[in-house]
């Protein structure tokens, strides 16, 4: 009994001394690693799969979304966009930021005066002015004047249905009236609109840890949308397929998977709704690179309607999307992470949907274009 009295003490006394010396000693400080940010997580993946890595589109292809600020470029800047293009494969570039009268022509004389073939470029319409009288029929007459002078095309911008006012300081539409003789025209000239409106529906949601693009509205707080100036992002896309309802002769173009990459099953029935409707992939690969077994099917059935796109001007990003559109690769990553936290999977897509896609759908719906560079 006293030995087991004798233990018991010693034990007691060993555990007091370890309690007075986690009470003296400090606990260790985190490390970087566990405090740091979700902006600096960038894991490596230790996945090991077969990887397809391309910088060169397998067919020649038309970028039918490119800007470029073509009133201002030399010949020597000119000659390395060029440069660029060639070791992508990039047949056509589309400059859609052409702008109206003088500027155009200046712009188009820089990009095409050296390399005529190289370049299209779309004009634009100000919509500033939409206050003043006639504003549609002018901006029609304009738009005629600069397709006589080259443009083959026109290219809508996001202003117009989110930021355009009018002089009561009200949103004007995109589906406002007195822009009816514009589309007409467009009809009339046999020229396609690529039309941008909206911007993705995260934009208009709350930005907490649910919203799957809360990191790019961090970094760029002004683009969220819950402000009582803009309307809802239904009611924003709903006046674009407004307009291209009410004008059945004009072909359209609606840029970025028309923001519903995320719901390619509506916009399959819009598409099959409306005839005159087309999409590009712009800025939107994230969204079918993360569904391929669901992008495959939609691109594969809608392959008549889909043209290609890229948006900002930056060659190396290419590469993305040629490996998305043609390979099987698994789990690779984009190339901008507020875009997409998640990584793309190939989608592989039969050669003939890809030729339809890079450039056979370009060239029927773009007017004017040098058919005898691309296979058949």
């Amino acid at each position: 009994m006293r030995v087991h009295v004798l233990r018991l003490a010693a034990l007691a006394l060993v555990l007091s001394s370890v309690a007075a010396h986690a009470q003296t000693t400090p606990s260790p400080s985190p490390s970087q690693d566990a405090v740091m940010s979700f902006e600096d997580y960038e894991p490596r993946s230790t996945l090991v799969v077969p990887e397809h890595p391309l910088t060169r589109a397998r067919y020649p292809f038309i970028d039918v979304h490119n800007h470029q600020d073509a009133e201002e470029m030399t010949p020597a800047q000119v000659d390395e966009v060029v440069a660029a293009m060639d070791g992508l494969n990039m047949a056509v570039m589309v400059n859609l930021s052409g702008g109206s009268g003088e500027t155009f022509q200046k712009g188009l004389a820089n990009l095409a005066g050296r390399h005529p073939d190289r370049f299209v470029q779309f004009a634009n319409v100000d919509f500033s002015r939409i206050d003043e009288p006639d504003f549609g029929a002018n901006a029609a007459r304009q738009l005629e004047r600069d397709v006589k002078n080259g443009a083959r095309g026109l290219k809508v911008f996001k202003n117009l249905g989110m930021f355009v006012k009018d002089k009561d300081g009200k949103r004007v539409q995109t589906d406002d009236p007195r822009i009816d003789p514009v589309w007409d025209k467009c009809a009339e000239l046999g020229i396609p609109v690529l039309i941008h409106v909206g911007e993705p529906a995260a934009f208009w949601q709350p930005w907490d840890r649910f919203n799957e693009r809360w990191l790019e509205l961090k970094q760029y707080p002004n683009r969220r949308r819950d402000s009582p100036e803009f309307a809802s992002f239904e009611q924003t896309i709903r006046e674009l397929h407004n307009v291209i309802r009410k004008h059945p002769k004009t072909v359209f173009i609606n840029a970025h998977l028309g923001w519903l990459g995320n719901d390619l099953a509506r916009l399959g029935k819009l598409l099959d709704e409306m005839p005159n409707m087309n999409t590009e992939i712009g800025a939107v690969l994230h969204e079918l690179g993360r569904q391929p077994r669901m992008a495959r099917e939609f691109l594969i059935r809608y392959q008549d309607r889909v043209l290609f796109g890229k948006d900002i001007w930056e060659p190396s990003e290419y590469h993305t999307y040629f490996r998305t559109l043609e390979t099987a690769d698994e789990y690779f990553p984009y190339y901008r992470k507020r875009h997409a936290f998640w990584r793309l999977y190939g989608l592989e897509l039969p050669d003939q949907v890809l030729k339809k896609i890079y450039y056979k759908n370009a060239l029927r719906i773009i007017p004017g274009l040098d058919r005898s560079k691309f296979p058949e």
